[in-house]
């Protein structure tokens, strides 16, 4: 899989920028602030439907402006898609699949699969649960597509269900949201520990590329006990847990028992990354589990764009090397730097240089 053309108007630094790209790797220079990065959010865009760097869309339009629009030619098994959203203030975002009008922008969910490696990623294991479950849900949307339905429904009745509970509504109107909550949450839960499962493999044989000195353990931590692959036991520990927590949840008025409270337990040896693990120590894992993530997805058969985001200046020279290593195997990788002496000394692609939110080859 890879992106033959992008062109973006309004999208962070770029009022129209028209970007023909080909299957190799393809290297962005540019100092910081110059709009590098403001590119591969774009084709992160088109994978998550949501920005990697922030939480809202918004930051994404240019000031003063109503909208932002991304559009690229993806290619994969010698067929071309042309993938249009519109992100929007004060609407909802649209999207065009071939020119198509689509439903809803979650619609595009798989077209395109990417995997990006940044240095904000050391939150996943320094950072709190939540950039764990955002780890987990991401590579989720993109492996299954189908489960995007099944969070948003979880999320919608999450909300709702914390609108009774913090105006104190009775137990009659709360009863229709805890089971939509136990339902999708309990799907949701299945689903990550499903992913899990398949992740350990690639994570460990990641691993021992990079460092051979501890073991990676990965495990599902959640606020219920005995969850597992099984959606069906999920719902009803969910629906168990809720009425042990009903009078908690009254008195704090908020959900206190569901996957958005779950987290991700990342081991080296005996010991939890978080709080236990040196630097490098904290670099390699997070680098094999994006290793094992973009293996992961490859097995589907569609090869993900790689993204490598300002990450060689962050690694020594050996990390740099295995990550040259796997964008040789890639259809299309990605990288930016702000200094060329950062890259790997053997690495080969199209260099692009982006000044001001222009970019320009030399």
């Amino acid at each position: 899989m890879h992106i033959t053309h992008l062109s973006l108007n309004n999208f962070r630094s770029y009022e129209h920028l028209e970007l023909p790209l080909s299957k190799t790797t393809q290297i962005f220079v540019g100092d910081n602030g110059e709009g590098k990065t403001n590119i591969v959010e774009a084709v992160m865009y088109l994978a998550l439907l949501s920005s990697h760097r922030t939480n809202t869309d918004a930051p994404l339009i240019q000031l003063g402006k109503e909208s932002a629009q991304i559009r690229a030619r993806v290619s994969h098994e010698n067929r071309e898609n042309l993938i249009e959203i519109e992100i929007n203030n004060n609407r909802a975002n649209r999207a065009k699949l071939n020119q198509n009008p689509l439903k809803s922008t979650r619609a595009l969910t798989g077209v395109v699969r990417a995997t990006c490696f940044s240095p904000e990623d050391l939150d996943i294991v320094r950072g709190d649960p939540s950039e764990r479950r955002k780890f987990l849900d991401q590579l989720l949307l993109q492996q299954n597509p189908r489960i995007s339905g099944v969070i948003a429904d979880y999320e919608k009745a999450l909300r709702q269900r914390n609108v009774l509970l913090k105006a104190r509504a009775p137990e009659s109107s709360l009863h229709p949201w805890n089971e939509h909550l136990v339902n999708f949450g309990g799907e949701v839960i299945a689903a990550r520990i499903a992913l899990l499962t398949q992740l350990k493999p690639h994570l460990l044989a990641s691993y021992e590329k990079i460092s051979v000195k501890k073991v990676p353990e990965l495990n599902y931590k959640s606020s219920t006990l005995d969850v597992s692959e099984d959606k069906t036991a999920n719902q009803a520990a969910l629906r168990a847990k809720i009425r042990e927590m009903a009078n908690q949840e009254r008195e704090r008025g908020v959900s206190l028992v569901g996957p958005h409270r779950d987290d991700l337990l990342i081991s080296l040896g005996e010991h939890p990354v978080k709080g236990f693990a040196s630097h490098g120590e904290s670099w390699s894992i997070v680098l094999a589990m994006k290793l094992a993530s973009y293996q992961l997805l490859r097995l589907d058969g569609a090869s993900p764009i790689l993204i490598l985001d300002d990450v060689f200046s962050e690694l020594d020279e050996s990390r740099r090397e295995r990550l040259n290593e796997l964008s040789d195997e890639v259809d299309q990788t990605l990288i930016t730097v702000a200094v060329a002496n950062d890259l790997p000394r053997n690495i080969t692609g199209i260099r692009h240089f982006v000044t001001g939110g222009k970019v320009t080859q030399k």
